[in-house]
């Protein structure tokens, strides 16, 4: 969610790249469902883990922020900055998965996740630019 939110507040200008501690799932449908409903488009979206980065070619020493968003994200973000120069910041964002008995619940629980990964950005980026 947070790589096609960044992509839609702040255009391309910047390169953003969504990288989970381990790839285990496509994207979760409720994921989907919550950003079209601002028309953020996940679906063609596919999770990636750090090792596939690294596999594919991708430099980590190009980036300079990693955002940790669960505490395995951080620290194994935390164990890259002893190769590259990274700064890693730590959002404690709501995990949704496995909450909420009804779809209406888990949607709910989603909502709050994107909300709170919407008000971090725009805490640490500003307003969107160029909505509309």
């Amino acid at each position: 969610m947070a790589e096609g939110i960044m992509k839609k507040f702040y255009g391309t200008g910047t390169y953003v790249q969504s990288v989970g501690v381990k790839n285990d799932m496509e994207i979760d449908g409720f994921s989907i469902a919550v950003c079209q409903e601002m028309n953020v488009e996940l679906s063609r979206h596919r999770s990636r883990s750090f090792d596939e980065m690294e596999d594919w070619g991708d430099d980590l020493s190009s980036f300079d922020l990693v955002i940790a968003l669960s505490p395995a994200s951080q620290r194994r973000a935390l164990e890259l900055t002893r190769y590259f120069h990274l700064e890693v910041e730590y959002w404690p964002i709501l995990d949704p998965t496995g909450l909420g008995e009804t779809r209406e619940a888990k949607l709910a629980s989603y909502r709050q996740a994107r909300d709170q990964i919407i008000t971090r950005l725009t805490d640490r980026w500003g307003e969107p630019q160029g909505l509309g």
